[in-house]
């Protein structure tokens, strides 16, 4: 689950982590008092605007602002609030900035003290990454800064030990002074990471100021959805409004989906076998639709749900349906598509089903009044190449 950033703050507070004082809001009222505040704390007339949306690239579209008193805060949250943002981390339709973040200023005049600390996991060798640059900003995902990124492997069972955090506080040039200070910043981001189940937690930038104190000025997490049920607290912060409404529709049915920009749409169960369904559709020149998982789960009534949200993507020209009868019963997924298509079926449809009571589904189906308009395959090659003759026709 994504959060936004005043969320992401939220939580590494918690853990000791220093952020800016700051205060979201969700209209321009909002936005004037939360400034005033700004300006109350700081004691300074000047605050950074920042847009709230799970997306990364806000500052090189207009999306981060600095603004002086009262006047301009109104002028430029105006500005800012309700509209389209389009970045390199969003589709080409942007999105839209349903919240802001206003912001304590934080003046850096040193860019040496600038930078960038991330923490995830790599399931391919069991560890724990940091990774982490001495230049932080806006520009570190251009070529130019990948050389000046260091990796640091932590093994989880024995965290992140002492002589880590001096090898990461020499590699950035942490001047004796700070070092105190940056040793307890990295300790208290770990911990953060860990202890909130997060896949992924990211700082960028982290500025250390001429008083040695340690800000985290921009941050971004993302919890693991399957531990939210040890963070109720977390839970709420689920935004809906930053997701497609047909994937809030498929989450809320207890599906595993994901629209994407493809015409042929994916019925499967199970993770892996959809993804190698997808590989094998894009292999043979087509693109999916969507990513969607039943899971154990697929009678009548998951069926139906499930095709209503598929069919609700008005790009879709092709339904593939991938199911292994394991857990799920061959005769049960048959009945369903029966059921749903029992008058016409106006897209092409190409079934693939194995495993438990795979010939009574067959019999269900030849014996339907829907025989004729499905087109059955026996593995995944024949269903790629079905769909490469049919989208070629088409």
């Amino acid at each position: 689950m994504n959060l936004h950033e005043y969320q992401a703050k939220k939580i590494l507070a918690t853990f000791g982590v220093k952020v800016p004082y700051s205060n979201n809001a969700l209209n321009i009222e909002e936005m004037v008092y939360a400034a005033k505040k700004v300006f109350k704390k700081t004691k300074e007339y000047i605050c950074v605007i920042k847009a709230q949306i799970h997306a990364g690239g806000r500052g090189k579209v207009g999306g981060i602002k600095i603004s002086k008193y009262i006047d301009d805060v109104y002028k430029k949250s105006s500005n800012l609030l309700g509209r389209r943002l389009v970045t390199n981390q969003t589709n080409k339709k942007g999105k839209i900035v349903n919240k802001v973040l206003i912001s304590e200023y934080v003046l850096n005049t040193e860019k040496e003290n600038e930078y960038y600390i991330s923490i995830f996991y790599d399931r391919n060798i069991y560890k724990n990454i940091i990774l982490y640059s001495k230049e932080g900003g806006v520009e570190i995902e251009s070529k130019s800064r990948y050389k000046k990124i260091f990796l640091q492997k932590i093994d989880p069972y024995l965290g992140i030990q002492d002589f880590l955090i001096r090898k990461i506080a020499f590699n950035l040039k942490i001047k004796d002074s700070a070092f105190i200070r940056f040793k307890k910043f990295i300790r208290n981001i770990y911990n953060a990471y860990i202890d909130s189940d997060a896949s992924l937690l990211e700082i960028n930038p982290v500025f250390i100021t001429k008083n040695h104190e340690i800000l985290a000025i921009d941050a971004k997490v993302i919890l693991d959805d399957n531990a939210l049920f040890r963070h109720m607290d977390y839970k709420e912060m689920y935004d809906e409004k930053e997701y497609d409404l047909i994937e809030v529709e498929a989450k809320k049915a207890g599906f595993n989906y994901l629209k994407l920009d493809g015409e042929v749409a994916c019925m499967v169960n199970g993770a892996g076998l959809a993804m190698s369904t997808m590989d094998m559709i894009k292999l043979y020149g087509a693109n999916t639709a969507n990513f969607l998982d039943l899971g154990g789960k697929a009678d009548s009534k998951c069926l139906k749900k499930a095709f209503d949200i598929i069919l609700k993507d008005k790009k879709v020209k092709i339904i593939l349906i991938n199911i292994f009868g394991g857990i799920v019963r061959c005769d049960i997924v048959a009945e369903g598509i029966i059921n749903y298509f029992n008058k016409s079926i106006n897209k092409k449809i190409i079934l693939r089903l194995e495993g438990t009571n795979v010939n009574l589904a067959k019999k269900l189906i030849n014996n339907s009044i829907i025989n004729n308009s499905i087109i059955y395959v026996t593995s995944l090659e024949e269903a790629a190449n079905k769909i490469k003759q049919i989208i070629n026709v088409l």
